[in-house]
């Protein structure tokens, strides 16, 4: 009979959610190696096995949140809309974020889990990889006539992450004001915003300039 394996990927997982919740409580400081695998019912050793230490169980942690992520970003797949896949992509990130908060934060508020040995770095690769997406879908926009030309993609793409990002943060923290839900505005906003960028800049200076 074969010998039953127990550092195996459901341990893994177990113990990534688990470490996600304690940095979303407490810090990352408060992350014990020992006080997790007590958590877990299994073993210091079992958490060597999997991570090696805890920087290896931090980026590990990162990684995840971020592979979950980009997974749920490839469901969204290019259409002959290119503006409303922008809409689409960020409806995705909310899902994503009321889903799966403790990895949201993690991944998106951080950087002592992004880079835990590594203050100067910028970032690892997975990072690059849950912005791409929004840039192309905003070219394909540019390129079908959807958005100004006049903005690079990558800071029409940062007006609607920083849109989601925020409306999202509201509802993550509790801070929605007594009485509305973000989930009644939230893809309007988007929509709205998206519609904004159709209007060209010499436009949108020109309100700037009105007194």
């Amino acid at each position: 009979m074969a010998r039953l394996k127990t550092h195996d990927e459901a341990l893994r997982l177990r113990l990534l959610h688990r470490a996600a919740a304690t940095v979303f409580d407490r810090g990352t400081a408060a992350l014990s190696l020992r006080q997790l695998a007590a958590d877990a019912k299994t073993s210091t050793t079992a958490v060597y096995s999997l991570f090696g230490n805890k920087a290896g169980l931090l980026s590990s942690l990162y990684e995840e949140a971020a592979r979950l992520f980009v997974a749920r970003l490839a469901a969204i797949r290019p259409t002959d809309d290119p503006a409303g896949d922008v809409i689409r992509l960020g409806l995705i990130y909310r899902e994503y974020a009321i889903a799966n908060p403790y990895l949201y934060a993690i991944l998106f508020s951080d950087r002592s889990v992004q880079c835990p040995s590594d203050s100067e770095s910028e970032g690892p690769r997975e990072a690059i990889e849950t912005y791409r997406p929004l840039v192309d879908a905003v070219r394909r926009g540019q390129q079908a006539g959807q958005f100004s030309s006049e903005s690079d993609p990558e800071v029409i793409a940062l007006s609607v992450w920083g849109t989601a990002h925020g409306l999202v943060s509201l509802v993550l923290s509790g801070n929605e004001p007594p009485g509305l839900a973000v989930a009644d505005c939230y893809e309007r906003a988007l929509g709205v915003l998206v519609a904004g960028w159709r209007v060209s800049e010499a436009k949108v200076q020109g309100f700037a300039d009105v007194p």
